[in-house]
């Protein structure tokens, strides 16, 4: 009989204390939550049963809004990734961007390889046309190495 002294106000201690860091600062009342904290602590027996009555905002279980659908409307459930549908959204906007990136990459290189045709194209056309020239002028041209005949 005297160990229930001494058990029962340890056990309404910890419930209270459990209660109160389990309660979220906009649903104590009267004062902050440390405040609180430190009253169920050092006062052993009347903190808890004063926190229990008056530091938490209750709410009425019969008009539906108690803790449980609170806690339902406020809080999200966690959603394993494949289930996700904004995980799944982020992963196919991922695979579009990287297609994307791939495709203006082969432009890019599309377009590189057409420059560099062009420019091989323009340097032979330059080249014909030197010797072209050097036909014409019959061979006596900057680059030719054997004298003009008079």
């Amino acid at each position: 009989m005297r160990a229930l002294l001494f058990i029962v106000p340890l056990a309404l201690t910890i419930y209270a204390f459990i209660d109160c860091l389990n309660t979220s600062e906009e649903d104590t009342k009267h004062l902050p939550k440390i405040a609180w904290v430190f009253i169920i602590l050092l006062f052993w027996i009347v903190g808890p049963v004063v926190w229990l009555v008056a530091g938490k905002a209750r709410r009425n279980v019969a008009t539906g809004t108690g803790p449980s659908s609170w806690q339902r409307g406020r809080r999200q459930q966690w959603v394993a990734p494949d289930d996700n549908p904004d995980f799944l959204k982020s992963l196919k906007d991922d695979k579009e961007a990287r297609k994307a990136e791939a495709e203006a990459e082969s432009r890019k290189a599309e377009k590189a390889e057409k420059a560099e045709k062009a420019e091989k194209a323009e340097k032979a056309e330059k080249a014909e046309a030197e010797e072209e020239l050097k036909r014409r002028n019959g061979g006596t041209g900057p680059d030719d190495k054997t004298p003009p005949t008079s």
